[in-house]
């Protein structure tokens, strides 16, 4: 059941109390002991200060200053008048700010329940039906206080519950911030009704007029507390706003950077792509050409450069894809071999020297090279790439040293791992430069540099599970400092070996049936006739749908496919294939073949993946190891049988 839902079974049930409160107060009401005094106490209640009312902030209640009078009644009168008093004014009150009868009814029987509270407390603590000695003797300072803390208590906390019900709240959080402030109005009541109390036994019935002043006063406190409430509550709302808006325009500031971020990153894909397409129509250029020339001509000697200089440009074109995956940080094939650290170094002591002792003697500046080997460990890697890092970095440096200097290339080991270090004099490096040398496109060349160079090594580092940090200070040079995981000491023959090499293709390898899967026409009729040049039988599918059909109604003794293909690619037909057929030699031809992991390969349980574009030979060779891995598996199968 809900607190809305609840607060109509409550209200009822107060407004049951208080009646029956209100009904045993008349019974017992002494009507001998009223006089006049009484009749204007009951008149200036309900007629003047019932209407002299202070609103709580934010909430539809109101207190009034008739406390002081209720208090007096019960002092003078006992606590059935003022159970009476105070039922009649909480009504005659409540009448005139809300108009539901069932809520006017409760806020009357929660005054009368808190009145017969106050009254049976005082009655249990000091005895007696009056209370016209409480402000007597040293229990002045105590009545007070016991009389208006359970009217406090019973009153608010009554009022209360009836609103958080209404207005589906919680109890402890609605009283605490709207009603724990108008205990100070109890208080001064308890305080000014003893003060008047102890007055007219004094001074007789013409003391009743200072409840006047008192009352005033209390209204004027009452009104000046309030204020000071309204006020901090409306400084607490303000700062609530403010910080509405701080957190509005944080938010806003976190969005723009996001925009902008992504603009950077769109342009930055943009220059990629610049660039990208500049090299590739260089390499497509050289290829077309060439092609164009050679159909010209009937030359031999012609034809034969004519084919090395367009296979020299795939390669190229290839070592551009190669090189924006691992811009991209997208290649995951770890195809290492052990390289001496040392030996890196001096390659590339060599490979540099035109430019930091030629080209920097020729433009009057004289550049030292120091040689510090201190390591001989070898890391598993690939050797051209780590000496592409490392000439770049040397080449970095030179620019850094237009007036000459040294430049140092050392190697080291730190915990385990092996340190290549290139260190220069040059002009070095602000913070907010060293922290962005890593950055795509970011470069201090002007338009002298693309600004890929430090960004292309470091994804090489980090494919080769390294890291690279860069110490620099302007006008005392710069340092990279390269970490690699160590694999091993100096080269040793024994630890050359040659991992996982695959068994030596036969001399002649025995034709077999081959399916060749692959969507793209021309690379298609490429495979097919490479491999019916090497004397196989070829079976072309445009599509995986249609390679596992064929497949299915023909037995095969290798299947090449490709990944990307519509319908089904290249990893469904594999499985399906290995679902028929669990010998039968499979291999992958991909342009995706750096990007595909281990994992996935042995998922697929494929036996070979080879990356597009492809060299001939090598597919000579798998169709050459696939007849051989063939015919072992028919042999074994004829001997068990």
């Amino acid at each position: 059941m809900s607190r809305q839902s609840l607060f109509p079974t409550v209200a009822w049930g107060v407004t049951a109390a208080g009646a029956a409160a209100v009904a045993c107060a008349a019974l017992r009401l002494p009507l001998d002991a009223l006089d006049l005094r009484f009749l204007v106490l009951t008149a200036v209640t309900l007629g003047v200060t019932s209407r002299v009312t202070v609103v709580i902030p934010r909430v539809k209640s109101s207190i009034s200053v008739s406390d002081t009078l209720i208090f007096l009644t019960m002092l003078l009168y006992g606590g059935e008048a003022a159970i009476l008093l105070n039922a009649a004014e909480s009504a005659l009150t409540s009448s005139r700010h809300s108009k539901s009868k069932l809520t006017v009814a409760y806020n009357a029987g929660a005054l009368a329940v808190a009145t017969l509270a106050t009254v049976s407390v005082l009655r249990l603590c000091y005895g007696g039906e009056t209370f016209t000695e409480l402000g007597q003797g040293g229990r002045y300072v105590t009545a007070i206080c016991l009389m208006a803390l359970v009217q406090y208590a019973a009153n608010s906390g009554l009022v209360a519950l009836g609103y958080a019900l209404k207005n589906r709240e919680r109890f402890w959080p609605t009283w605490h911030r709207h009603y724990l402030w108008t205990s100070i109005t109890y208080f001064a009541g308890a305080s000014a009704a003893m003060l008047i109390a102890h007055l007219m036994r004094t001074f007789g019935a013409p003391a009743l007029i200072f409840a006047t002043p008192v009352v005033l006063i209390t209204y004027l406190t009452y009104r000046t507390y309030l204020k000071n409430v309204e006020t901090s509550n409306a400084q607490a709302e303000q700062a609530r706003r403010h910080v509405e808006e701080l957190s509005h325009y944080i938010a806003e500031q976190e969005r723009i950077r996001e925009q902008y971020a992504q603009i950077e990153k769109l342009s930055a894909l943009g220059e990629l792509a610049s660039g990208v397409a500049h090299d590739f129509n260089n390499t497509l250029a050289g290829i077309l050409g060439r092609a164009q020339l050679l159909m010209r001509t009937h030359d031999p000697e012609k034809l034969r450069r004519g084919l090395e200089i367009i296979a020299r440009a795939a390669e190229d074109g290839a070592h551009t894809v190669r090189r924006i995956q691992d811009f991209a940080r997208q290649r995951r094939d770890h195809d290492f071999q052990p390289v001496s650290v040392d030996q890196l170094l001096l390659d590339v002591r060599e490979i540099t020297r035109p430019r930091w002792k030629d080209s920097a003697a020729a433009g009057g500046v004289q550049i030292t090279l120091d040689l510090r080997l201190r390591s001989s460990a070898t890391v598993m890697g690939d050797g051209s790439e780590l000496r592409e890092v490392l000439v770049n970095m040397v080449f970095n440096a030179v620019d850094a040293m237009p007036r000459g200097g040294t430049l140092t290339l050392t190697s080291d080991e730190e915990d385990g791992r092996v340190v290549l270090s290139v260190s220069d004099t040059g002009t070095g490096m602000t913070p907010e430069v060293s922290a962005k040398v890593f950055d795509p496109f970011f470069t201090t060349k002007g338009k002298a540099g693309m600004g890929l160079g430090l960004s292309v090594s470091y994804g090489i580092i980090r494919r080769h599970e390294g890291s690279v940090d860069v110490e620099s200070e302007v006008g005392h040079g710069t340092t990279f400092r390269i970490l690699l995981p160590a694999a091993g000491r100096a080269p040793e023959p024994a630890r050359e070996a040659p991992a996982q090499a695959e068994p030596a293709r036969p001399a002649c390898a025995r034709p077999i049936r081959i399916l060749v899967a692959e969507d793209e026409r021309d690379v298609r009729e490429l495979l097919c006739e490479i491999l019916r040049a090497e004397g196989h039988e070829v079976y072309p599918a445009a599509s995986g749908v249609e390679a596992l059909e064929i497949f299915r109604a023909s037995g095969f003794d290798a299947v090449f496919t490709d990944i990307g293909m519509p319908g089904m690619s290249g990893w469904e037909l594999a499985r399906a294939v290995r679902e028929t057929d669990e010998t039968v030699p499979l291999a992958v031809i991909t342009g995706w073949g750096d990007a595909v992991g281990s994992a996935e390969q042995r998922a697929a349980r494929v036996d070979w993946v080879v990356t597009k574009p492809f060299d001939a030979d090598r597919i000579a060779e798998l169709a050459a190891e696939a007849s051989h891995r063939r015919h072992a598996t028919k042999q074994e199968f004829a001997y068990a049988v």
